[in-house]
């Protein structure tokens, strides 16, 4: 009976580490939603600010950047998504990234709420491997009694 006790345990931790797993690997997830956010919120900024013929840096790639000057703030490409893009006039770009914003805040919450829901049964296995032990630990205790009485 102990043995089973132990391997029931050792399950329950497993369950354990692989839930944790899971959780640390939907919040760096939630993390990167964050800052996709947060990129839009500077592009949204940018967008808002700039004029035509304001002076800009554009990443080039591998930390490169060239000085160019805006021809028309109403000339503004803007990702759709699924590697498809299309020229929008400023609010019409705020607009698009605004709903991209939107959609990553649903995303967020969704997330967030699998998160609480892999924690609350995270948590639920805890106290049963806790209950577990305790009454591993009684037995235990239980046994070594019956000995000492039956010496």
């Amino acid at each position: 009976m102990m043995g089973g006790g132990q391997q029931q345990l050792q399950q329950l931790s497993q369950e354990l580490q692989a839930l944790d797993e899971e959780i640390e690997a939907l919040e760096t997830e939630v993390e990167g939603y964050r800052q996709e956010k947060g990129d839009i919120d500077e592009a949204v900024e940018a967008i808002e600010t700039l004029e035509t013929g304001a002076t800009v840096q554009v990443p080039l790639g591998g930390g490169a950047y060239v000085r160019a000057a805006v021809q028309d703030i109403d000339e503004i490409v803007v990702s759709l998504g699924g590697n498809y893009s299309a020229e929008q006039e400023q609010d019409d770009a705020i607009d698009v990234l605004r709903r991209k914003q939107e959609a990553l805040d649903d995303r967020i919450a969704e997330t967030e709420a699998e998160i609480d829901e892999l924690e609350d049964e995270s948590q639920e296995l805890e106290q049963q491997a806790q209950q577990m032990q305790q009454q591993m630990q009684q037995q235990q205790m239980q046994q070594m009694q019956q000995q000492a009485d039956d010496e």
